[in-house]
């Protein structure tokens, strides 16, 4: 049985308040028509996949080698304010939406970025000779993660199903390059990561047009319908 929320959905039209948040999925979705609290607070998804778009892209262009690698501390504090707590914020106000799925992805992904920066910082010259196992395991474990969210993210729109994707390949590639000492396969890993961060503008860029001229401009498709 359709609901007002599947209708708006499909529809493209804008729940009272703002746009629907496009991470949201059917319980979200309902949580944001029925709740005038809900509604009240800006769409923060588009902040969220903007901090996470911009720290990946900048991060990936070290792995294709676009940029030398000596340039990648400019990558850290990035990761830390924006990547990092920006995004972990934006998580919080998707938890205040009643917003599950927003709220696990960008508190989690806020909360890796926030780790790589420790990492990096104070935690990577400890390794020693366990650098690669332990840094390709910990890539690895957060491919796992998102292929979990990219089972989820079907019940989204078409642009996050992609965006998993191509993040999910990104960890794999880079997570086995560490554990294997191959450059091919970190250099194709920063390639599929700027193709991740892309996909994560556009996104961005998509919900805040749509919340600018108040109805959808650039497509998204939901894929909770039916």
């Amino acid at each position: 049985m359709s609901t007002e929320t599947d209708l708006a959905a499909e529809a493209g039209r804008t729940a009272p308040g703002g746009p629907l948040d496009p991470t949201a999925g059917r319980q979200a979705t309902a949580t944001q028509w029925a709740s005038e609290h809900a509604r009240i607070i800006a769409d923060p998804a588009p902040l969220g996949l903007a901090g996470f778009a911009l720290t990946t892209f900048l991060l990936s262009l070290v792995n294709a080698g676009v940029i030398p690698a000596g340039a990648e501390p400019v990558v850290f504090g990035l990761a830390l304010a924006y990547g990092g707590v920006a995004q972990l914020l934006a998580g919080m106000w998707e938890f205040r939406k009643g917003n599950t799925f927003g709220a696990t992805a960008f508190g989690s992904y806020g909360a890796f970025w926030i780790s790589f920066w420790a990492l990096t910082t104070f935690y990577a010259k400890s390794l020693g000779d366990d650098a690669a196992k332990g840094v390709g395991w910990y890539l690895i474990a957060w491919g796992i993660f998102t292929t979990i969210m990219w089972f989820a993210s079907f019940r989204t729109t078409s642009a996050l199903v992609l965006l998993f994707a191509l993040l999910a390949i990104t960890y794999y590639l880079l997570g086995f390059a560490e554990l294997g000492g191959s450059t091919g396969l970190g250099k194709a890993g920063g390639w599929f990561g700027i193709a991740t961060a892309g996909v994560a503008w556009y996104t961005a860029m998509a919900g805040v047009m749509a919340s600018t001229f108040g109805r959808p401009i650039l497509p998204n498709p939901p894929m909770n319908r039916g």
